[in-house]
């Protein structure tokens, strides 16, 4: 494990693969690689992008990977599916689209699923993050596939979360406002070339004045057609100012505490269900009470006393 977590730090592609791998997989030695790694962490500038499907996410993502890249920095991105790594859609698409950005060795693309593992993705994910802030890539991306519960606290783990929506989504923009408004640091408008651009924007800024943020940053709107490479720089800057706004306001130690509280919350939870789980006959009696739980012989709150109460020796 020391081995590996030298040739992480030394920023070995290959040893970064392997590490994300086997934190993924949840495997023997996880969590001792990242106590090697931790300590090397805190010195990327992690962007979560987010927004609904359809929005243009994966072409923002490469071209803002290709404006960093051409500045002569480090870029890492990992591509989030919640489901199956097989289900087509983004995934297979990010590989195809991001294929020639992919040979280049200042950058590093990875696709991360769910696979159905104990405990969620949202912990492997800010794992792999770490990892490559460790292994020395100046800006990590984690574009998130939808609105998800996941994926809100995913992107609440960046150090700037921008939210991509599209002209014409109207009542999207409604019903998406509950989990997406607080969050959003920057905002943006991608495939700009459409028409409704302006109604977008006007609703968008009428929700963005309701919004209460604590740290009373006013979250800009940037316009892009990612296709076209319009309004990456613009992004960029509006990223930034975000940057050095945090630098001068007293919110920023709050939200890292609370990023922390969420990281330890979630490590906790993995880690007793694991233990639970990972007792003699736990598994059998879980198979057991669910089939009565199917049948209606028990309720579901029952079942979760009686597997708590008599731990199975």
């Amino acid at each position: 494990m020391k081995s590996l977590s030298e040739k992480v730090l030394s920023g070995e592609a290959r040893s970064v693969a392997r590490a994300i791998t086997l934190i993924e997989n949840g495997g023997s030695g996880a969590a001792e690689l990242m106590r090697e790694v931790y300590p090397k962490t805190g010195n990327a500038t992690v962007i979560g992008i987010t927004g609904p499907p359809g929005a243009g996410k994966s072409s923002l993502v490469d071209k803002l990977a290709l404006f960093y890249k051409d500045l002569g920095e480090k870029v890492g991105i990992v591509c989030i599916d919640p489901s199956s790594p097989f289900s087509g859609g983004a995934i297979l698409g990010d590989r195809i689209r991001m294929a020639t950005l992919g040979l280049d060795k200042n950058v590093f693309i990875r696709s991360m699923a769910t696979r159905g593992n104990l405990g969620g993705l949202s912990r492997a994910t800010v794992d792999a993050v770490a990892i490559l802030d460790a292994a020395g890539y100046h800006k990590v991306i984690v574009e998130t596939v939808g609105v998800g519960q996941d994926e809100v606290e995913i992107v609440k783990t960046a150090d700037v979360s921008v939210v991509v929506l599209v002209p014409g989504m109207g009542d999207d923009i409604q019903a998406i406002k509950a989990g997406i408004m607080e969050i959003g640091d920057v905002f943006v408008i991608n495939k700009a070339d459409r028409e409704g651009v302006l109604r977008t924007q006007k609703e968008l800024e009428a929700l963005l004045n309701l919004a209460h943020r604590p740290d009373m940053w006013n979250p800009p709107i940037v316009k892009t057609i990612a296709t076209e490479s319009k309004g990456v720089e613009d992004l960029s800057t509006a990223i930034v100012s975000y940057l050095d706004f945090q630098k001068t306001s007293e919110g920023t130690g709050e939200r890292r505490r609370s990023i922390a509280r969420w990281r330890l919350t979630e490590l906790l939870q993995e880690r007793l269900l694991a233990d639970l789980l990972g007792r003699n006959g736990t598994r059998e009696k879980l198979d057991e009470l669910a089939a009565e739980i199917a049948e209606k012989k028990i309720d579901p709150y029952s079942a979760v006393e009686e597997i708590l109460q008599k731990p199975a020796h």
